[in-house]
């Protein structure tokens, strides 16, 4: 299956996307977290793009995408959805299936948000919507920082941009870790550490707490529109634990729910497993 990889310029900034399947396909966009970019789904758009036109982008500041320093963008979660709704609109991608992880999640819902008639399914990989999803102990720094940003709140944060940490996030939870690349963490890495990136990253941990007040309204939304939700979750995530999971259940009583024995990158792991549910979810 071929996979292209390409460009497009939206408000301005470069952003780098991969697409494969027949043009006239059903559409699958798949958003991703952090400290990734759609290099993460190097090995599921192959598997899904027989059946669907799939896009994969990278958020700005992240990939191969434009990183503009926070003097020259202002990085919010809205912002990032902005650019991403402006490259569908590009692509002529007006209905369409998500599916979302870590970062991706906050995305999709806002896109869901602003034009529910556009998203026809979801699929949630460790993508939380949930307060009940969040891990105390990962996220209990994050909310210092985001309620009072100083030199002390901050430097509790640093180490989560280096090599160590983001190979933590690879491989907590993963029963058997030899499974995992070590091509995915070097990768991010090497991105993420990119001259000012810090401070782009730095600037989205604080803003991370705006995804709080988009809960209410996603839960409203799941609960008025019935849409199609499927969550496959690693459920040894640290990051965003399995309570993330199950608790779709409470606004889409019939979401279909799958916790597999791995971590918050789960496709690095169990991408068959992972595969196998879309498909059927999807067809």
């Amino acid at each position: 299956m071929a996979v292209h990889h390409r460009y497009a310029t939206v408000r301005g900034q470069r952003l780098f996307y991969r697409e494969a399947g027949p043009a006239d396909a059903p559409s699958l966009v798949l958003l991703h977290g952090y400290p990734t970019s759609s290099f993460m789904f190097r090995h599921l758009i192959p598997a899904l793009a027989d059946r669907y036109r799939v896009i994969a982008p990278d958020h700005l500041g992240f990939g191969l995408s434009d990183a503009p320093g926070v003097d020259a963008f202002d990085y919010t979660f809205d912002a990032l959805t902005e650019l991403t709704a402006g490259l569908l609109a590009q692509l002529g991608v007006d209905r369409y299936a998500l599916y979302v992880q870590d970062y991706g999640a906050p995305i999709g819902w806002r896109l869901a948000l602003d034009n529910p008639g556009a998203v026809t399914a979801i699929v949630t990989q460790n993508g939380n919507g949930y307060e009940a999803g969040f891990v105390e102990e990962f996220w209990t720094p994050i909310w210092a920082y985001a309620k009072d940003p100083n030199p002390q709140t901050e430097a509790a944060l640093r180490p989560a941009l280096g090599l160590d940490a983001i190979k933590w996030q690879y491989l907590h939870g993963v029963p058997d870790p030899s499974l995992v690349s070590p091509d995915a963490w070097y990768h991010d890495a090497a991105l993420v550490q990119r001259p000012g990136n810090d401070l782009v990253q730095l600037k989205l941990f604080r803003d991370y707490i705006s995804n709080l007040e988009v809960y209410p309204k996603l839960h409203a939304y799941l609960r008025a529109g019935r849409v199609p939700l499927l969550a496959v979750w690693g459920r040894n995530d640290e990051i965003f634990g399995p309570a993330g999971a199950t608790a779709f259940r409470d606004d889409v009583p019939d979401a279909e729910v799958h916790l597999v024995d791995g971590g918050h990158f789960l496709l690095e792991s169990h991408l068959e497993t992972v595969a196998d549910h879309v498909r059927a979810f999807l067809g």
